[in-house]
């Protein structure tokens, strides 16, 4: 026979088990707020995936000493509201940033703590008690975090939850991380599938002739070979301050151009511009539009081609526009040429970093663009249309699957750290 459950009173946690606690956070865990060095404590970042060392990618202070102590098996969460989900038990001795908040109890199992506390629901309670002016840049400090209320069961039951939830979430991990996996492996066929298709075309006996480029190789003899300056011509995108965004006509951003290798018809994007910018950076069917600069070599230069125009629309001014001006190259073709990996060796080798990457015009207008003729532009378009269509579906059919196996996991969690599952 199951337990008999009743009515919390708090909402996240609904209904609960007759025999467990219900308790505040500040009866159960004691703040840590001791300041240490990171030179002493080794500094952690605090993620969506737990406590782990300092990510590379963290903001860095020159205060060494501006830093909170963590100890083993403390709880640790980001205050701030945009940095959801970002908490954990901490498995390593270190330090965190000021921004976080460092619980520690002798009287609750870790593992529960992680799962308990590390719960969807639990971190939408968490960011309701937050304060600040800015809804999504706001933060909870320990003086409200420590009201909130929590179902709490015996130490031994404890136990036994975050033993079960240990064995199922794992399995799930494992199934998601091989599937994450499968997923990268398709994505890195079809960009390889994409550069042999664009460099060799698709017969495999047709005679080849060097194409005088060490990074492409020998290419079919009947191919021309080009600098996309010959073919038409750059231009770099608006620039305006923040408040002419938000408001207006269409704008292509660099996200649009930088995710999709064939530019959406339908941008999110508004700004306020005048005739004469709509017609100076307009977006029409053809046009090429290459990312200009990034922290890294690696996100310059990726192409997204327009293959129906966006009417009033401008783009951005981190993004450079090709627009051809001659009739030598197909836009179903171009679409998968630029975005095929040989440029990211050509940009590698030609580009010099400072603080920033940066793809200049100069550099763009020396790009080498191979140039079958019209007929094969069109069968290597149409083959790769058919090919990317089957991958793209068979990675979508993947991502839908850990979705669902994240959404379990999700309410499996949640299930059993509030008692309406019982471990038998």
């Amino acid at each position: 026979m199951s337990r008999r459950l009743v009515d919390s009173g708090v909402e996240w946690i609904g209904k609960m088990p007759a025999n467990w606690k219900l308790r505040r956070i500040g009866n159960l865990f004691e703040q840590r707020s001791e300041k240490v060095s990171d030179i002493e404590y080794e500094p952690l970042s605090v993620t969506k995936n737990g406590i782990v060392k300092q990510l590379a990618t963290a903001a860095k202070s020159n205060d060494h000493t501006n830093r909170k102590k963590v100890c083993l098996n403390d709880f640790v969460i980001n205050s701030r509201s945009d940095r959801k989900m970002s908490s954990g038990v901490s498995p390593l001795e270190g330090s965190v940033s000021l921004i976080n908040i460092v619980l520690h109890s002798t009287d609750m199992d870790p593992s529960f703590v992680n799962y308990l506390l590390k719960n969807y629901g639990f971190a939408e309670e968490f960011y309701r008690w937050g304060t600040g002016i800015v809804e999504d840049l706001w933060s909870t400090n320990y003086s409200r975090m420590k009201k909130i209320l929590i179902p709490i069961p015996s130490l031994e039951e404890q136990k036994k939850i975050a033993n079960l939830l240990e064995d199922k979430v794992s399995k799930i991990n494992n199934i998601t991380e091989k599937l994450k996996l499968s997923i990268e492996e398709l994505k890195k066929y079809k960009q390889s599938l994409i550069t042999e298709t664009v460099t060799k075309g698709l017969d495999p006996n047709v005679e080849m002739k060097n194409s005088e480029t060490s990074y492409i190789g020998d290419i079919p003899f009947n191919w021309n070979i080009s600098r996309i300056r010959y073919l038409g011509f750059l231009q770099n995108g608006i620039s305006k301050s923040g408040e002419y965004f938000g408001s207006g006509h269409p704008f292509v951003s660099y996200s649009d151009v930088y995710k999709n290798i064939e530019l959406p018809k339908n941008v999110d994007g508004l700004v306020e511009s005048t005739n004469e910018e709509r017609e100076r950076y307009s977006v029409r069917k053809g046009d090429v539009f290459f990312t200009r600069t990034s922290e890294t070599i690696q996100e310059v230069g990726f192409a997204s081609t327009c293959m129906e125009e966006v009417p009033g629309a401008v783009f951005a001014g981190f993004v450079i526009r090709f627009r051809p001006e001659t009739q030598e190259l197909n836009p179903a073709y171009a679409k998968y040429y630029f975005r095929s990996e040989i440029h990211r060796k050509f940009f590698v080798k030609e580009m010099n970093i400072v603080t920033r990457a940066s793809l200049s015009q100069g550099l763009l207008k020396r790009l080498p663009v191979l140039l079958p003729s019209q007929e094969e532009q069109r069968e290597i378009s149409q083959f790769l249309d058919e090919k990317c269509y089957h991958i793209d579906s068979l990675i979508e059919k993947k991502q839908k699957i850990i979705a669902e196996m994240e959404s379990y996991k999700k309410s499996l969690i949640y299930e059993y750290v509030t008692g309406k599952k019982e471990v038998v």
